[in-house]
């Protein structure tokens, strides 16, 4: 399923790869883990499964229900309620319903309190579709000959699929890549593939890759865990799955009478998303550097693309102002309330790299400088540091 693309509100920050599966805090309970005996598998290699997961065997039709649960342990955030919003990641829980029938023949379904968001694809034709906006994004996609590349398709939920091939950019001399007892997950017996980074400067103490002992290729569950917690701050997994051929028609979509229809040919934005506003969408993609690689790697927005997202002329003025005003009433979330939010749970720092303000959990790091810059990494606050310094 390495076709199924990424989820929007992860696109809107731009995180490294292996950043993204990370953004969490320890002590999540969830329905995808259940305690169980360790099944008895052959043995393999951690080489092996690696090769396994990486590979691109074919994944076989299935569908299923996947959970993914995150919290990021600081107050309350405006829009964390809603699945589609920028803060949606760093709160609560998340059901995705899945149905896959090769890349070409997708859905996946993200419901939520009186509304549900769908993502299709069937063909050369795919649709997204909104409830509680009533509206319709249909996108025209070219014939795929063998050999060429997918045309770029908008970003959509989670799956363990996905969060296992971001986390799998990261492997390389500085992953330690290693296996722990087999585990059952939605009722499948799993291999479990353990990659940590050798950095001490990496807030992560370990990732853990379920993968599905009769299909190597599916990952069944992805796990995140800081260093020295023993539960994840950050999972994402099946909790239920079948390997069955859906019926046809779970790729059938007619919009509903009344939806706002917009139609986009298939020369996407790389990493285009339906749910971002369009300046937000035109700007992440301009000025974004990344220092470092790995699992030290830092995301660095300029000024300009902080102002877009907080919806503000000047970045080092939102960033003062938002620091006074931290809440957001009902109705659509300004970027400004959220910038707020975070950074009444930061604090101010400085050092030879300038000023700004700090916010810290267990697995990330956010830096907002004086001159508005965001710096945003899953490493410890001497590395945003080092990074801001080459960044005045």
């Amino acid at each position: 399923m390495s076709a199924i693309p990424k989820f929007s509100r992860r696109s809107r920050w731009v995180v490294p790869a292996g950043v993204v599966a990370a953004v969490a805090a320890v002590g999540i309970a969830s329905a995808i883990t259940v305690a169980q005996a360790a099944p008895a598998l052959p043995p393999r290699t951690p080489a092996q499964l690696l090769a396994a997961v990486a590979g691109r065997g074919n994944v076989p039709p299935l569908t299923g229900t996947v959970v993914e649960t995150a919290s990021l342990g600081i107050p309350q955030l405006p829009g964390s309620a809603n699945p589609t919003s920028i803060t949606s990641l760093l709160a609560g829980s998340h059901t995705i319903k899945v149905w896959y029938d090769g890349p070409r023949r997708v859905r996946l379904a993200v419901p939520d309190t009186m509304s549900e968001t769908d993502f299709i694809r069937n063909g050369t034709t795919a649709w997204l579709w909104q409830s509680n906006s009533d509206s319709v994004t249909k996108i025209l996609l070219p014939t795929h000959q063998v050999g060429e590349r997918e045309p770029a398709m908008p970003r959509t939920p989670l799956t363990p699929q996905q969060a296992a091939k971001q986390v799998l950019a990261a492997v390389g001399p500085s992953t330690r890549v290693t296996t722990e007892a087999n585990v059952t997950v939605a009722g499948q017996a799993a291999y479990q593939l353990v990659l940590a980074p050798k950095s001490s400067s990496s807030l992560i103490g370990k990732i853990t890759i379920a993968l599905d002992a009769q299909h190597l290729t599916v990952p069944l569950r992805v796990q995140v865990f800081a260093k020295g917690a023993s539960a994840p701050a950050f999972q994402v997994g099946y909790t239920s799955i079948s390997f069955v051929t859906p019926a046809a028609g779970n790729f059938d979509f007619t919009p509903p009478a009344g939806a706002k229809v917009h139609t986009v040919g298939s020369d996407l934005p790389s990493g285009w998303s339906g749910y971002a506003p369009a300046p937000v969408q035109q700007g992440r993609h301009s000025g974004v550097r990344v220092i470092g690689k790995d699992w030290t790697s830092v995301a660095v927005l300029p000024a300009a693309a902080l102002s877009e997202v907080a919806g503000q002329g000047n970045a080092a003025g939102v960033a003062g102002q938002a620091a006074q005003s931290a809440s957001g009433g009902g109705g659509q979330v300004s970027g400004s309330a959220v910038l707020g939010a975070m950074l009444g749970a930061a604090h101010p720092v400085h050092g030879a790299w300038g000023s700004g303000r700090l916010l810290r959990t267990s697995l990330v790091s956010m830096l907002i400088t004086s001159n508005g810059h965001l710096l945003i990494g899953a490493v410890t606050p001497s590395v945003l540091y080092a990074a801001a310094a080459q960044v005045k």
